[in-house]
Formats: structure tokens, C-alpha cells, sequence
């Protein structure tokens, strides 16, 4: 694991590389969460961030790299003293996380395919996002506030 941060005026940034494993995923909360605090996220949006980065982390390793060694990087910049961007950054399959349909509610739970509820809750607690694919990278940017 590399790591730079500590304190991020506006406008700086701070990044996190990891190898992309579950085994990652409390890395990657305990970084952003860090920089989410310094931001003065509330306990209930701080929860709510670390839910955002634990889905998209985790659909990153369980999916992305087809169980071949990889790596993703986490990027936390502060855009002002209410707001963070963070950005997602692999060399995974290409993957629109935003693109991606919304499961059907409506069918009973047997009927249903198993899985598909990250999109949603991801799409309901960022404030912007967007999807680019960059050569061989996925870059998905995350704008937060810190309430909402």
C-alpha cells in the first residue's frame, strides 16, 4: 500500500494504491474517511461515503481484473471545505458502473437476479459523478458533500 495525505487544502490531493483484493477494502474506507472528517462530514454522511467506497472497491476486485492480480488507485482531493472528489482508478475490464441499468424492484425476490443494488445506492449518496475509460484505465469520479 502506498499513501500520501495528512491535511489537503483545497484543491490538493492525496492518493492510495492498493492491491485489489477484499482484504483492501478497510484501506480504502479508513483513507477516505480520514480525509472526509478533516472535511467535516457529519457521523451519518461519513457511513454513507464509507458504504459508496466499500461497493465500488469490492465490485472492482470481485470483477474487475477476472481473477488476475491488479491494483486500484484511490484518489481524495478536497474541492472546497464542503466537498471531496474521489476518484476509482484500475486497469480492469471496461465497466460504467453509471451506465448500468437499475434492477427491477418490482419482481418478486425469487425472480430477481442477485446483486445489482450497488448502482442505486451509489447513484442516491454522491452529489456528481462520471465515468471516463482512459487507454486501458476506468476512472470513475465521485463528488461528496459533506451534507446533504
Amino acid at each position: 500500500m502506498e499513501a500520501t495525505d495528512k491535511a489537503m487544502p483545497a484543491g490538493q490531493s492525496a492518493s492510495l494504491t492498493v492491491t485489489a483484493s477484499i482484504e483492501a477494502l478497510s484501506q480504502c474506507t479508513e483513507f477516505v474517511t480520514a480525509h472526509a472528517v478533516e472535511a467535516g462530514f457529519t457521523p451519518s454522511r461519513l457511513c454513507e461515503i464509507e458504504l459508496v467506497v466499500e461497493e465500488i472497491v469490492a465490485n472492482i476486485c470481485r470483477h474487475g481484473y477476472n481473477d488476475q492480480p491488479g491494483e486500484v488507485e484511490l484518489r481524495c482531493r478536497h474541492v472546497d471545505t464542503q466537498r471531496l472528489l474521489l476518484e476509482f482508478i484500475d486497469c480492469g475490464l471496461p465497466f460504467d458502473v453509471l451506465a448500468a441499468p437499475p434492477p427491477d424492484l418490482t419482481a418478486d425476490l425469487d425472480q430477481r437476479e442477485v446483486g445489482g443494488l450497488g448502482v442505486p445506492l451509489i447513484r442516491a449518496m454522491v452529489d456528481e459523478a462520471s465515468y471516463q475509460r482512459e487507454g486501458n484505465r476506468n476512472i470513475l469520479r465521485l463528488i461528496v458533500r459533506a451534507e446533504r
